[in-house]
């Protein structure tokens, strides 16, 4: 049906016949002389039709905008004068001589040349077949084909096996709510959607499949922001007999090369490692966008014993934290900017953002603008100075408060600060985030919880920590970060069903819970379960992160909105009420109120 892609042409092609499919981007009549922009998915080509093609001409001249056509023509070089270096095809055109309309088009909800924010997102998505012809989507969804290509041949390569698990299965604690659906031929039972392939890619290795790999749908009913979605796509991978330094320099190794292959950029030889403790202390996160020259600073023991009781209390208490946080030449921010930032924090639960700003250092006290020096000595004032680095014009804010309301706080200021300050660097910062705890406690569940999942292995001389100070324990779990971003998360496995039971335990799961719920597991690593680790990489979120998009919705053919809705299709939808009834299944009603208001 077509010779060639519209976007392929070039002076090689020069009095070659062709023949083009696409759609008319764009139709202009120079008196006399009709010129059609064809595009598919590869790019545009310019084509003449002139009068001396009759009925090629007349057909010209009913076209227009997205008509679906067929041209045959000759391939031209442009006049002198006219070409476009802007278009991969802007040295040459096609003289048209037969064209065919396959079919009309009424006019586009919006036009095709926008930028993502010129429209709704809303609109775009409920004319998503339209918005995908936009050649920024289908630039990045290109990308996307890419990099799962030079993902699967990476490992390919090095013997990963490509393997398929199920979609329909039994609910497991992976952090989030499920997405169940009702079981016809088994009344009263419900299957879950996966969260992840967790339990059955160990299942595989215990299977001696040894190195497995898997682009897999995985599906969390959880609130939602730019980078998640109800359902989402990951990069799963498993490898039995290769410890966390051995997987870890193969997913290195399939980080560069992917970058290599698809953006021909150059990432660093080794990534460099942080621990989890280091990067909650110098950052107030466990995955830092290293390109932000910001750092927090401990000044707990300076604060201790002031008048100030903001800083006083945090710093004697044992979960507390007093941190600060220098912005170069913040001296510069007006007071509302240092409001509308008061109030920024005050969204991940700090009571209020002290600052000092540091007009003239050289005269200590008196070189400063606060309203907090009043509370302070000399001596903490002047070790905060030291300790921060503080220069003239530079401003100091502080967080006090319990140690994770500090780190999430000053850690998201942090990043406010370096997007807003224009302070963030160029390039790629890929980061390994290691040694995590292997438990979170929670202190009015008055309970421990995994901080990955219940089946990552803890380091080998923390496991006789296990049962008495589980506080302790860090786990064999590695984080892969770039640019502030989690794109991948994985670990060292359990491998030894005693290990595994008593970790059950410590999450407050009974022995009969236990056999409910991971029954299978618990069975089939008493039948010679070997060493084994994996990793997790967010597919949506690399893509997201290597096309420079700004949300997840704008790497995915077929995204959701906010409220996990597809305004395409309109659903979720309304079942068939014999469909409920075959699955037992009944409605109920919203109560009504008087008056006739739901309740």
């Amino acid at each position: 049906m077509r010779s060639h892609y519209c976007g392929h042409l070039n002076e090689s092609h020069i009095d070659e016949e062709v023949t083009l499919c696409g759609w008319a981007h764009r139709r202009r009549d120079h008196g006399g002389v009709i010129f059609i922009d064809l595009r598919d998915r590869e790019g545009i080509s310019q084509v003449v039709f002139d009068p001396d093609t009759v009925e090629a001409f007349a057909t010209a001249e009913a076209v227009r905008s997205e008509f679906v056509l067929r041209v045959k023509g000759r391939v031209r070089r442009r006049p002198e004068g006219t070409e476009n270096s802007d278009m991969a095809t802007g040295q040459v055109e096609v003289l048209g001589k037969e064209l065919e309309i396959f079919n009309r088009a009424e006019t586009p909800p919006f036009q095709l040349d926008i930028e993502d924010d010129e429209v709704s997102e809303e609109h775009r998505l409920r004319y998503r077949y339209i918005d995908l012809r936009r050649p920024a989507m289908q630039q990045r969804l290109r990308l996307r084909s890419s990099i799962t290509r030079a993902l699967r041949e990476y490992l390919d390569d090095r013997g990963f096996l490509d393997m398929e698990t199920p979609m329909l299965t039994k609910a497991t604690p992976e952090g989030a709510r499920d997405y169940l659906v009702p079981s016809r031929t088994h009344p009263g039972r419900f299957f879950a959607l996966p969260q992840s392939p967790q339990l059955f890619k160990q299942l595989l290795m215990m299977s001696g499949m040894d190195r497995y790999y898997q682009i897999v749908r995985c599906f969390r009913d959880e609130d939602l922001r730019a980078d998640r979605q109800p359902e989402f796509t990951q990069l799963d991978i498993e490898a039995s007999f290769m410890d966390e330094e051995e997987l870890m320099g193969l997913m290195e190794g399939m980080m560069r090369e992917l970058f290599a292959k698809t953006l021909e950029v150059a990432l660093p030889k080794p990534f460099p490692r942080m621990s989890y403790a280091e990067a909650m202390q110098r950052y107030g996160s466990d995955k830092p966008d290293l390109r932000i020259p910001l750092e927090l600073v401990d000044v707990d023991d300076l604060m201790a014993g002031v008048e100030f009781k903001v800083f006083a209390g945090p710093a004697d208490d044992p979960e507390g934290r007093v941190a600060a946080l220098r912005l170069p030449k913040g001296c510069e921010l007006t007071r509302k900017e240092i409001d509308d930032y008061t109030k920024y924090v005050g969204i991940y639960g700090a009571r209020g953002l002290a600052y000092i700003k540091v007009n003239e250092r050289a005269k200590g006290r008196d070189g400063l603008q606060s309203p907090i020096l009043k509370f302070l000595p000399d001596e903490a004032i002047d070790g905060i100075l030291e300790r921060t680095g503080a220069e003239d014009g530079d401003l100091i804010f502080f967080g006090a408060d319990k140690a994770s309301v500090v780190n999430e706080a000053l850690g998201a200021l942090r990043v406010k600060l370096g997007l807003d300050r224009e302070l963030v660097e160029r390039g790629w910062r890929p980061l390994w985030v290691v040694d995590f705890p292997m438990f979170e406690h929670e202190p009015k569940a008055g309970r421990w919880t995994a901080l990955h999942h219940p089946f990552t292995a803890p380091r080998e001389e923390d496991i006789d920590k296990l049962e008495g100070n589980p506080g302790e324990c860090l786990s064999r779990a590695y984080d892969m970060v770039l640019n502030g971003t989690e794109v991948g998360g994985g670990s060292q496995r359990i491998y030894r069903e005693e290990v595994q039971s008593t970790v059950f335990r410590l999450l407050g799961i009974s022995d009969e819970e236990a056999r409910d719920k991971f029954g299978f597991l618990l069975d089939a690593l008493k039948y010679g379960c070997p060493p084994h680790g994996g990793i997790a990489f967010g597919l949506d979120r690399l893509v997201m992160l290597m096309t420079g998009a700004s949300s997840i919705r704008e790497v995915m053919a077929f995204p959701k909105t906010q409220t996990a809705a597809c305004l395409l299709t309109q659903a979720p939808s309304e079942a068939d009420p014999n469909q409920l009834r075959e699955l037992g299944i009944r409605l109920r009603q919203p109560k009504v109120e008087e008056g006739g208001k739901g309740a």
